[in-house]
């Protein structure tokens, strides 16, 4: 019998159901507290400034990192702590942490999960599925459109150099700051979505900048079991406007337990290796002197 993997597009905002409303009334503000010119001018929201690390301490600096001097947790008390709240307000589309999560028996250990929300939540797909590169599309959704409500906190560089948290720091549209948002169709405990520079309406399309931003944000969480991805348009990206996915979830992922193989290593340390006896084909980019090597 031949498997087939079935693209079910999903709901990430609660606001992408609402694109028929009326534009007029955008002129003073939408009603819906969106991040769009209507409702931004007097928009506030947590803030939460990092570090650039020039220099990377060892191999496991990224587990290591030290929170101790941080004004706030990032990973307990604001992202997941924050999260919680948005779950017991009912901003999400139904409850992850009733699905059923089960590790399969077998060499590999995957995981599967009953998620019925998720897929019966589904909306119809806007953007084609056999192009990986499209140009932004303001028509369409786009994170932009989404309730503030929904977003978490404001994530950039500190100025300065230190660690900052601002709990109530006004949104400058001029900066185009990054937000953490939820994802209201979660996969997994702590959902939500990194999206860079939102005000500038990237496409999904990584890039350097947005890269070292998502290498930040693990910095932060300081945890192995905080786990941050990016998928394209074409590899069930559902959004055309840059963003990544974060979670929390405290088991290992057979694909790090997988064997790898040394391909090359890189002027400036960096190692590339690729997995073997493993069913799909990946690399490994790991060493580097620098975060940004």
């Amino acid at each position: 019998m031949m498997l087939r993997i079935k693209r079910v597009p999903t709901v990430v905002s609660n606001y992408q159901k609402d694109e028929g409303e009326d534009a007029a009334r955008r002129s003073g503000g939408c009603g819906r507290n969106c991040l769009q010119k209507c409702c931004i001018p007097d928009a506030k929201h947590p803030l939460y400034t990092f570090k650039r690390v020039q220099e990377i301490p060892g191999d496991k600096c990224v587990l290591e990192h030290d929170n101790n001097q941080a004004p706030v947790a990032f990973l307990d008390s604001l992202l997941l702590g924050k999260w919680e709240v948005r779950m017991q307000r009912g901003l999400f589309l139904y409850d992850v942490t009733a699905c059923e999560t089960k590790v399969i028996p077998g060499r590999y250990g995957f995981m599967a999960q009953l998620n019925e929300g998720r897929h019966l939540k589904k909306r119809p797909t806007e953007f084609r599925v056999d192009k990986v590169l499209q140009p932004f599309d303001g028509n369409k959704f786009n994170f932009t459109k989404v309730g503030q409500e929904e977003v978490l906190f404001q994530f950039d560089a500190s100025e300065d150099g230190e660690v900052q948290f601002i709990p109530d720091a006004p949104v400058d549209a001029d900066t185009s700051p990054s937000v953490v948002a939820i994802n209201v169709s979660p996969i997994e405990y702590g959902h939500v979505l990194l999206i860079p520079r939102i005000l500038e309406c990237l496409p999904q399309r990584i890039d350097r900048e947005s890269f070292l931003l998502a290498l930040y944000m693990a910095i932060e969480a300081g945890n192995p079991y905080f786990r941050l991805g990016y998928n394209s348009l074409g590899a069930f990206a559902t959004n055309n406007h840059l963003h990544f996915q974060a979670y929390y979830l405290a088991v290992s992922f057979p694909i790090e337990k997988s064997p790898t193989r040394k391909v090359t290593t890189l002027g400036d340390g960096v190692k590339i290796s690729e997995l073997f006896d493993y069913p799909v084909r990946g690399l490994i980019l790991e060493g580097g002197n620098t975060l940004q090597d």
